[in-house]
């Protein structure tokens, strides 16, 4: 494959995102690799790793909804909302557990990467520091519930970017996230991992404008090209490719395609 493609990887248990990369970077040790978006060590299940100029596209994948199956452990609470905090039984347990969907308000947990003041909160939460954590509305688009029995219930939970999916498990009150998977991102299903693909595919979600060997080049050069083809009120990011491979992502500026990450 060439040097910017997306890598399917299915994370396990017990190891964390920066974990997978550090093993990607010790096979291929010329390129510069990363992810597009992080799972707990507890969690499992499908993570984006980018690689070579693939690192470019971070932000276009980061924004990608996600669906998970999460399982929840009723009558019991958790310090941390998972599996590695102090947990106290409370024996309550919700006579039909069902989680909000719609737009939902969620503070950000101490254990998140989220920064405050320069510093992640983990690291904060670490020293045994507390503090006021932002605040950021989510949606969930579905949260169906799969089984419920005794003290346990499992959810497939299909959400935006940015949910914190502990804390969606925590609106049941005395329950805790036991366990946590990740089965797709986007268009992106955990099954088809491990797999290895081009750039152009890993962006296939974002619409298309074809180029000439004469509009590569002068995108290749960060020069706009004309929208023609594409509808007039869009605002998103457009890929730009040329024979099937990915040249650049574009926005449009008017009548134009103003390339905002060149590839080639």
């Amino acid at each position: 494959m060439g040097t910017a493609s997306v890598l399917l990887r299915d994370k396990p248990f017990g190891v964390t995102s920066h974990d997978v990369v550090a093993s990607v970077r010790r096979e291929r040790p010329d390129a510069k690799v990363g992810h597009a978006g992080t799972l707990d060590p507890f969690a499992t299940g499908l993570l984006l790793v980018l690689v070579g100029r693939a690192t470019r596209l971070q932000q276009y994948l980061l924004r990608l909804p996600k669906t998970y199956r999460a399982t929840a452990r009723l009558g019991w609470r958790s310090s941390t909302g998972d599996p590695e905090g102090e947990l106290v039984e409370t024996g309550r347990i919700p006579p039909e557990p069902r989680l909000p969907v719609g737009r939902v308000r969620q503070r950000v947990p101490m254990t998140s990467a989220v920064k405050v003041d320069g510093e992640r909160l983990y690291r904060k939460a670490h020293r045994g520091e507390s503090i006021s954590t932002p605040e950021r509305e989510v949606e969930v688009y579905r949260a169906e519930l799969l089984r419920s029995e005794d003290d346990w219930a499992e959810f497939e939970i299909e959400c935006s970017a940015g949910t914190y999916v502990r804390t969606l498990i925590e609106t049941l009150e005395d329950a805790y996230c036991v366990s946590l998977r990740r089965t797709a991102v986007g268009p992106f299903a955990v099954d088809r991992a491990p797999a290895e693909i081009e750039a152009a595919e890993a962006l296939s979600f974002l619409p298309e404008r074809s180029l000439s060997a004469g509009e590569a080049e002068a995108v290749a050069h960060g020069r706009a090209v004309d929208s023609e083809g594409l509808p007039a009120d869009l605002s998103g990011p457009v890929r730009l490719t040329v024979d099937g491979r990915l040249v650049a992502v574009a926005r449009c500026k008017g009548d134009a395609l103003q390339p905002e990450v060149v590839l080639s």
